[in-house]
């Protein structure tokens, strides 16, 4: 989930600077909103200190403890921390980066390979009466790698690509999503940069009328770089059915993929789709619509949500780090007090939470460096120590159920964060460097945008994909476009999709359908995962890279309680 992660939301400082050694008196400045997060039964006081330090009420939201209050520059931040009733500020500006295909994001990367495109009919499309030739990579787009060989996998009834699917294959969804593929009352919330509600592969289970996008895009940051681009549509509120990255398009196909034989199929391609959007355009994650999103979700009925990402700008949220200014500790405190009140908020209310471990290959037990950090504005990055105190979030949320990632053998893998307190489960995420050499098809192959594709020069003008990373299955009218991607962020929606079955079967009439609280599921996805032990020595080498599991069989720091098992959430007793 941390390298898209997806990747993922949080609370903004405007220009988070790192911590001068003499510090400047602290101006006033223009007037700018910012989210001032109370202490319990607190509200009164803290708009008291918001009106003597000089700022206005905007809004108030009760059911997380904050309240949206403008006031000009760092004076009224600091005059606001120093008041007991406040435990957190940050200003309510974009700060957060999802899972993407950078090496910030919470769970993706890239599917990295070259080689010839598979075996295709003549316009590129896939076969899908003959079968075909699985190429064994792509150039991705984090950096150019040659891949040798390739493997031949052969088409047969059903999905045209399941035979594409090894993750689903080693959860045993491709037994599972026949006996149990999931109830349309069971609502799924993919939290995220959007879903493709009118890809062919997704349509069928897409809600549009339950979606919501909580996000507003920004062609430029602060500074004037390019943040999200121009605007597609006047208002640069993009609609609830369009995703402009293509991360949350993966993950919610990875989910629930209909059977309709088309493309592919999901872990649970029975149930419906919701987007629950709060990611932008970029990539980056606005505090304020990751709040909202997690309350909507609640308010509906929702009974899980994915959330592959983390909350930016920091990769570690310390709340009382020496490296950083009375400022940067504040937005900290802010990023874990909102975070952990909306994800009770909703889990009180039902919501099962899963998310994306993150992809910095670390021991989230035993963090020590942070360099990538606060990572809003871009270029305000700095190096300071870090510890266990401080957390990744929502990975390290109270609630969370946190799913470390393993490739196509069962191995951690090598991108995939780790720890004895951090990782709950795992799943199939995709691992292109694992074995021999290094394969695309080692990866997590889900729905992707055909316009996003076409944007980033992966198509051709005829539709034809230019590179194995992408695959075009054109069975039906019209084509559907699909991608292969690596990370956290693509083991999360797998475990959700388990979840879904669970729901599915055990679940009792609710507000959105059904229900089941989640403390069930949590106790039911780890009955029903396959056990895995540490490796024997426990520390493995990834290429230079050692890494060290702590604990048993039963529960340890590299694949938690175990992998993901969805023939056994279809078939186990109560």
């Amino acid at each position: 989930m941390r390298r898209f992660a997806a990747g993922l939301m949080a609370l903004a400082v405007a220009g988070s600077l790192a911590a001068c050694a003499t510090p400047a008196a602290p101006k006033a400045g223009p007037d700018q909103e910012y989210l001032v997060f109370y202490a319990d039964g607190r509200a009164g006081a803290a708009l008291s200190a918001v009106e003597r330090a000089g700022g206005r009420l905007v809004s108030t939201d009760t059911k997380l403890g904050y309240v949206v209050a403008k006031g000009g520059g760092d004076a009224f931040v600091d005059a606001l921390g120093a008041d007991q009733a406040v435990v957190g500020v940050t200003t309510d500006r974009e700060i957060g980066f999802a899972p993407g295909l950078t090496p910030r994001a919470q769970g993706s990367t890239a599917a990295l390979a070259s080689g010839a495109a598979s075996t295709a009919d003549a316009s590129g499309a896939l076969s899908t009466t003959t079968g075909g030739t699985l190429a064994s990579g792509a150039r991705g787009a984090l950096e150019p790698r040659a891949f040798p060989d390739a493997s031949a996998l052969t088409t047969r009834a059903g999905e045209p690509l399941a035979p594409r699917q090894w993750d689903m294959r080693m959860i045993g969804a491709d037994r599972a999503n026949k006996k149990v593929p999931g109830s349309k009352k069971v609502l799924v919330g993919v939290i995220d940069t959007g879903i493709d509600g009118k890809h062919p592969d997704i349509a069928p289970n897409f809600n549009r009328a339950l979606s919501r996008n909580f996000v507003t895009d920004k062609p430029n940051d602060e500074n004037g770089d390019t943040l999200d681009g121009p605007c597609e549509v006047p208002s640069c509120k993009d609609p609830v059915d369009q995703d402009d990255e293509g991360h949350g398009t993966h993950v919610a196909s990875t989910i629930g993929s209909p059977l309709n034989h088309i493309g592919i199929a999901g872990v649970a391609p029975g149930v419906q789709l919701v987007n629950i959007r709060a990611g932008q355009d970029s990539g980056f994650f606005f505090l304020k619509p990751s709040l909202d999103a997690l309350t909507y979700a609640a308010d509906i009925g929702v009974d899980v949500v994915n959330m592959s990402y983390y909350v930016d700008p920091w990769l570690f949220n310390c709340a009382h780090n020496k490296a950083d200014s009375k400022k940067q500790q504040l937005q900290q405190r802010a990023i874990i007090t909102g975070m952990q009140r909306a994800l009770d908020y909703a889990r009180k209310k039902g919501v099962t939470l899963i998310s994306a471990l993150g992809n910095g290959s670390t021991d989230l037990g035993r963090p020590k460096v942070d360099t990538s950090s606060p990572g809003y504005p871009r270029g305000s990055e700095k190096t300071r120590k870090v510890d266990n105190s401080c957390i990744n979030v929502p990975a390290e949320s109270k609630g969370v159920i946190s799913v470390a990632a393993v490739g196509p053998s069962g191995r951690k893998a090598s991108y995939s964060d780790y720890g004895i307190e951090q990782a709950d489960l795992s799943a199939p995420g995709g691992d292109v460097t694992e074995g021999k050499g290094a394969s695309t098809t080692r990866s997590i192959l889900a729905a992707a945008p055909e316009a996003v594709l076409r944007r980033t020069g992966l198509l051709d003008k005829s539709g034809k994909p230019k590179t194995s990373a992408v695959v075009r299955d054109c069975s039906s009218s019209p084509c559907s476009y699909y991608q292969y991607l690596d990370g956290t962020s693509m083991a999360a929606p797998h475990a959700t999709g388990v979840a879904a079955i669970l729901i599915s079967r055990f679940g009792k009439p609710g507000k959105g359908g059904l229900a089941l609280s989640p403390a069930t599921v949590e106790k039911l996805l780890y009955k029903t995962a396959d056990r895995k032990a540490c490796p024997s020595p426990r520390t493995y080498t990834y290429e230079s890279d050692k890494q060290t599991c702590e604990g048993g069989k039963s529960k340890n720091g590299f694949y938690g309680r175990g992998i993901v098992d969805a023939w056994k959430a279809a078939t186990v007793a109560r």
